[in-house]
């Protein structure tokens, strides 16, 4: 079954709404940038000298912090990433998998006719985290 895709705004009233996480698969220096006020960051790549690489915990990471029905909105700069890491927790069996379109920063498309993304929309934004839901904290958590 495809992943359930939503906006930025559907996005906030599940998590305001309906108790969904929002878990940001951006890397650790994107998601300290600015992230989804109340996000929990899960790398699923990592940012290095030589571009990105594959985070090889974040399977297990998300296994150990996330129960297999937790209800997860993922979200990514653009869009990519977090469809990406929303059919892989699909298809390892996580039943309340959505992810949101455009991402953070939103989807350029061609011709500028991307989709707007969090930031875009004035969502509510922040650069603080609670240490709970940084990426150290998220791996502290499940150790």
């Amino acid at each position: 079954m495809p992943v359930r895709r939503v906006s930025p705004e559907e996005a906030r009233d599940l998590v305001e709404k309906e108790g969904y996480v929002y878990v940001d698969v951006r890397s650790v220096p994107e998601f300290s940038a600015g992230h989804a006020e109340g996000a929990v960051n899960v790398p699923l790549l990592h940012a290095g000298s030589f571009g990105m690489s594959p985070n090889h915990e974040f399977m297990d990471v998300m296994d150990k912090a996330f129960p297999r029905d937790a209800k997860l909105v993922l979200g990514c700069r653009s869009g990519s990433r977090s469809l990406q890491a929303a059919n892989i927790l699909q298809s390892v069996g996580f039943t309340n998998v959505v992810d949101q379109r455009g991402g953070f920063e939103g989807s350029g498309g061609f011709f500028g006719h991307g989709e707007p993304g969090w930031r875009q929309k004035g969502l509510p934004v922040s650069r603080q985290a609670p240490p709970e839901n940084t990426w150290d904290g998220v791996k502290a958590r499940v150790r």
